[in-house]
């Protein structure tokens, strides 16, 4: 839904939006997409699915991705004064998740300093597209 919001505020002119910063935010949701992507299908590869099924079935998982963006794109003038609140929910639940379930389990691992140096990694990734990129 942000990447369709990014592309609508510049479609109807709102101030401040550009087609770098909406161009960088996609790119960013899309990196973001590989990891999310493999934590449905290397579960599923691992449970006996062929690696074909569990690839078509990890990027299922994200065919309602333009379906939101689009939406956010036509609803972006009339939600314009809930969109800090909702993208601040959205992000928030984000850092939950990673927090709640995914470092706990990463550190499971028998490498957890390889798991904690690419979390350190992707951070600094995205912060490089933040700040240089948008």
């Amino acid at each position: 839904m942000a990447i369709g919001v990014a592309f609508g505020s510049i479609f109807y002119g709102i101030e401040g939006a550009t087609l770098t910063a909406a161009l960088m935010l996609a790119l960013g949701i899309g990196i973001q997409n590989f990891p999310e992507g493999s934590a449905v299908s290397l579960p599923l590869r691992r449970e006996g699915l062929s690696r074909k099924k569990a690839f078509l079935l990890g990027s299922l998982s994200g065919i309602v991705e333009p379906f939101s963006a689009l939406i956010g794109a036509i609803l972006v003038l009339k939600v314009q004064f809930l969109l800090p609140i909702l993208l601040s929910f959205a992000g928030g639940a984000m850092i939950y998740v990673v927090i709640q379930e995914l470092i706990p389990e990463s550190q499971t691992n028998k490498k957890k300093n390889l798991m904690a140096l690419f979390t350190i990694l992707g951070f600094v990734v995205m912060m490089i597209f933040d700040v240089a990129l948008g």
